[in-house]
């Protein structure tokens, strides 16, 4: 595999993921429930951290994939303190 083909694909997959980010905010911004709002953050903070991925790769650097995995749990995290949130009303008991 050439280094240009790499090049073009991974920019590819850059722009592909801004609009994945793009039609997610939206989504949050115009979501008509709360449920689709979380549903939507989730998506959102799974494209970020593979656009964070995809620029590690890029750079060569490894210090963002470890970035990306500190984003992946606090989504996570943060997910399920939102779903708790809406079916109990609180998060800590």
């Amino acid at each position: 595999m050439s280094a240009d083909f790499l090049f073009w694909m991974l920019t590819i997959a850059q722009i592909l993921l801004a609009l994945a980010i793009a039609a997610t905010a939206l989504r949050i911004i115009r979501g008509p429930r709360a449920q689709d709002r979380i549903l939507s953050l989730d998506a959102l903070y799974v494209n970020a951290m593979m656009m964070v991925v995809i620029f590690g790769i890029k750079t060569g650097t490894t210090t963002y994939f470890e970035v990306a995995l500190i984003i992946g749990i606090l989504g996570f995290v943060g997910t399920v303190a939102l779903a708790k949130f809406l079916m109990r009303g609180e998060v800590i008991e």
